[in-house]
């Protein structure tokens, strides 16, 4: 039976990222919670080594590929499982690729000087994600004509770029990028209307996980107590077209997605 759609199971090996900073800062420790994952159900492990949580501290490059280059490159030996970098440095994105991954999840698009020229000549897939912003800010005052429209207007460009550097459609997976740059409303918005996304004809990833929008549909409800409603969000973006969902809770996502399978 086909799966519904890919988890990208999150690994965060950072000291302050929102829901799981300074879980896995240790090597062995983050290759561990990587194997449990795939044996979960994880399709994509995706490494992060500088949180993007609103307000969080810029990290630097020496920092940035310390925390990660190891890990991709132990850990690209025991799965065979897509590894991906979740970062916006350039740098960190070739070394991660030479390392062992084989995509680029960048919540910046591609748009630091550099990233498209070290990402075009690899095989490595990219996702661009929509931020309004810089993580340290983007949350202060964001606003937008048609939320919609905007983020559809930012991906033709981005799509654009891409090609221009010969990067091939097949290559780019687009993330509207929900709680970057963006209200509740918004968020909630992104998710009614999900599969208009769909109009670009390229692999979508929704990243909903634990997120603050769904604390605030619960009752204000703090990160712990956020899976059920995690997952349900995530399906209802796999109903709506996303082919990817970036996440958590594997476990918990995958026996969702098993019984979506039993639908039409």
């Amino acid at each position: 039976m086909k799966k519904p759609a890919l988890i990208m199971g999150v690994l965060n090996v950072t000291p302050d990222s929102f829901s799981d900073g300074g879980q896995f800062t240790q090597k062995g420790i983050a290759i561990h919670r990587a194997i449990e994952m795939v044996n979960q159900g994880a399709d994509i492990i995706d490494i992060g080594g500088e949180s993007t949580r609103p307000g969080a501290s810029e990290v630097s490059l020496e920092e940035e590929l310390l925390r990660t280059i190891p890990i991709i490159e132990s850990l690209s030996q025991k799965i065979k499982q897509t590894i991906s970098i979740d970062t916006s440095k350039p740098e960190v994105m070739k070394a991660a690729i030479e390392a062992g991954a084989s995509l680029v999840n960048d919540v910046n698009a591609l748009q630091n000087p550099g990233a498209l020229e070290n990402v075009c000549d690899t095989q490595a897939d990219v996702c661009l994600m929509h931020m309004q912003g810089k993580p340290r800010t983007m949350q202060q005052n964001p606003k937008y004509k048609n939320v919609i429209d905007d983020i559809k207007d930012f991906f033709d460009q981005r799509i654009f770029a891409c090609k221009e550097y010969g990067i091939d459609e097949s290559r780019i997976i687009l993330d509207p990028g929900f709680g970057f740059g963006k209200t509740f409303e918004h968020n909630l918005e992104i998710l009614n209307r999900f599969g208009e996304f769909k109009s670009f004809g390229l692999r979508l990833l929704s990243g909903l996980s634990r997120k603050s929008m769904i604390g605030a549909m619960l009752n204000n409800a703090e990160v712990s107590d956020r899976v059920i409603g995690s997952v349900t969000a995530a399906i209802i973006t796999v109903q709506n077209g996303a082919d990817i969902i970036r996440v958590h809770d594997v476990s918990e996502t995958q026996d969702a997605l098993d019984i979506l399978s039993y639908t039409s």
